[in-house]
């Protein structure tokens, strides 16, 4: 099974996934999550799959969410608001995203990607 890799390779966090991944011989397809972004549509399926709430894609450390204020309109946005905020902009989505089209995992955890990827 294929597993793709949403990353940002200048993110700190993704280098470490990546590490890890790479010391397990895990092969990814690599996605470069700012110069291709996934569509409103894919983001739909990975929040889906992910068992998480939608605000949790957001890269709340970001400047990019501090920009637009993001805190406050996220409380009262609805869902396909918060896509097309996530679609409009790799740098506002948390990143890695880690997915086999079944399973998703969003930030980088070692014990999560032990239990799941491993």
């Amino acid at each position: 099974m294929a597993l793709t890799f949403y990353w940002y390779p200048k993110c700190g966090t993704c280098r470490k996934a990546k590490k890890w991944l790479d010391e397990h011989g895990i092969r990814v397809e690599e996605v470069h999550i700012v110069e291709q972004p996934p569509s409103k549509e894919q983001l739909r399926e990975l929040y889906q799959k992910s068992g998480l709430e939608l605000k949790k894609f957001f890269n709340t450390s970001g400047m990019k969410y501090r920009e637009l204020g993001l805190k406050e309109k996220l409380k009262t946005a609805s869902e396909e608001e918060m896509l097309d905020l996530l679609a409009s902009d790799g740098m506002l989505i948390k990143r890695p995203i880690l997915t086999d089209g079944e399973k998703v995992t969003v930030g980088f955890n070692e014990q999560q990607y032990e239990e799941l990827w491993k």
